[in-house]
């Protein structure tokens, strides 16, 4: 097996990209016009894909839990740092034949999400109401800091 070892790791590819290997600390990437992102701020640290409430695929899920007709419970294997998190949804059915939109989001604003869980729901709008359906094609994922 081979290791290589360094202090920093530059590469210059229009912009630069700067990587510090001190993985202690926050790795940055240089390259946003003047802005400097942290790199373990920017990935994505939890996601799932699932179709009439079962998962196809996720990444750091610990469990799918169907609670009825368009209404999930999302379990985080490695836990959020707290409930500050950017959650990010998706609804992949398009548009039904009554015209209605497909929409998948947070359950209601009486259901806390915590540092383990996220409950969602999915369904459709048509004629300016909600009607909770197990669709197709569901995405949810999670930005922020890890416990």
């Amino acid at each position: 097996m081979s290791r290589v070892v360094v202090n920093e790791i530059e590469a210059k590819v229009g912009n630069d990209v700067k990587f510090n290997s001190n993985i202690a600390n926050p790795t940055t990437v240089k390259g946003e016009g003047t802005a400097t992102t942290n790199l373990q701020q920017g990935l994505v640290k939890y996601w799932v894909f699932f179709r009439n409430m079962s998962i196809l695929d996720s990444f750091n899920s610990a469990s799918f839990t169907d609670n009825g007709t368009g209404d999930a419970t999302l379990t985080i294997t490695n836990v959020m740092g707290n409930i500050n998190y950017g959650v990010n949804h998706g609804a992949d059915g398009g548009a039904g034949t009554d015209g209605s939109i497909r929409y998948t989001e947070g359950i209601d604003g009486t259901t806390a999400k915590t540092a383990t869980a996220y409950r969602t729901r999915c369904g459709y709008f048509t004629n300016d109401a909600f009607v909770k359906f197990d669709d197709n094609d569901n995405t949810a994922s999670f930005v922020g800091d890890l416990a």
